[in-house]
């Protein structure tokens, strides 16, 4: 039984799993808060953890029908992420476990985004390629055994995340944040054909696997300036679905050309941006069409979420994999190399 907290950004999320079964997910957002900022803002995001961290494991504890000390293990999100908001999952992370005399288990984020599909579908085939895209990071993987193996990156983001994209560009357009929902609902009543925005690194001779979308932002504030420069009404549908457009062609395309060179059946779209309407869409129209099986999570578990990380804690205490130390800390910009993620304070021994 592995209750799972996630603190990385601006959701604090507890989850229960035991034996890859999902038991219970609750979620609280500070989103409407940074807002009106147009952006996350790390320190609200801090506080805001502090307030929702026992109101929320408490509810997950509830809806489960357990109590505390019926919990085996404890792992909680150490990395990447905002500083502040780390320190404080993992803080009550620390003191759960210790009240509760079980083991804590640090855990790679997104490996975490990975995990939250075997609650849906079950066991990751081996291999799978998985697609990563959410608001910071865009990444295109190979995955054996997500706890054993290491993990294989075949592609990453250059500079901008589509979810960050889609973030910029819909704060130019003057839509909403957070941008990826905004631009989905403005889109459905635009074009995707009305703008011809850019394909980056899909030409012969680029990598075929590597993201930008720096670009693409670009092209697309140069499209809005042009527009009010000349006085016109901006047809702000039109351009949110060419740019939704753009970038779901883009991410499958690349996640599509990987399952064929790799001879991998099996393509795992994860992250806030595979809540995204067209990405869903258009992966589904491609994997058919190349005999590829698509599996998404359900856009409950796309977001950050506390039963994503307690996924990957019951596949660690499943594996037999070592706890963290007691001195386990924070890495904000850890790389993704292994699931397990259990970095260790900076003491002042250890620094000497």
């Amino acid at each position: 039984m592995v209750l799972g907290i996630e603190s990385s950004c601006d959701e604090t999320g507890a989850g229960i799993v035991r034996d890859g079964k999902l038991l219970a997910h609750v979620v609280a957002s500070s989103m409407e808060e940074h807002a009106i900022f147009g952006g996350v803002v790390p320190e609200i995001a801090a506080r805001a953890h502090l307030q929702a961290f026992n109101p929320v494991v408490q509810e997950a504890l509830d809806r489960a029908g357990l109590r505390l000390g019926q919990i085996d293990a404890v792992a909680v999100t150490t990395g990447p992420g905002l500083s502040g908001a780390l320190q404080v999952g993992l803080s009550g992370a620390k003191a759960l476990a210790y009240a509760a005399g079980v083991p804590l288990y640090g855990v790679h984020h997104l490996a975490g985004h990975v995990a939250a599909d075997t609650l849906e579908h079950g066991p990751l085939p081996t291999p799978c390629v998985v697609l990563i895209v959410s608001g910071g990071h865009t990444s295109l993987l190979l995955v054996r055994d997500l706890v054993r193996e290491p993990i294989r990156h075949l592609g990453d983001t250059l500079d901008d995340a589509a979810g960050e994209c889609f973030d910029k560009v819909a704060r130019i357009m003057g839509l909403s944040y957070p941008g990826g929902p905004a631009i989905d609902r403005a889109a459905r009543e635009g074009n995707p054909r009305a703008v011809d925005f850019p394909r980056p690194l899909t030409r012969p001779g680029d990598d075929p696997y590597a993201f930008s979308f720096s670009g693409l932002k670009t092209a697309a504030a140069r499209w809005v300036e042009k527009h009010r420069a000349q006085g016109l009404d901006l047809p702000v549908a039109d351009g949110a679905a060419a740019l939704q457009e753009a970038v779901a062609d883009v991410l499958t395309r690349k996640a599509l050309a990987a399952c064929e060179a790799y001879d991998v059946k099996t393509l795992i779209v994860v992250g806030g941006v595979a809540a995204n309407s067209r990405v869903r869409g258009l992966a589904e129209q491609r994997c058919a069409a190349a005999g590829v099986e698509l599996r998404v999570p359900p856009m409950t578990l796309c977001t950050d979420n506390g039963a994503m990380i307690a996924a990957v804690g019951d596949l660690l205490v499943r594996s037999g994999a070592e706890p963290a130390p007691l001195d386990v800390s924070i890495d904000p910009s850890a790389p993704l190399e292994y699931a397990s993620l259990t970095p260790l304070s900076a003491s002042p021994a250890r620094a000497a």
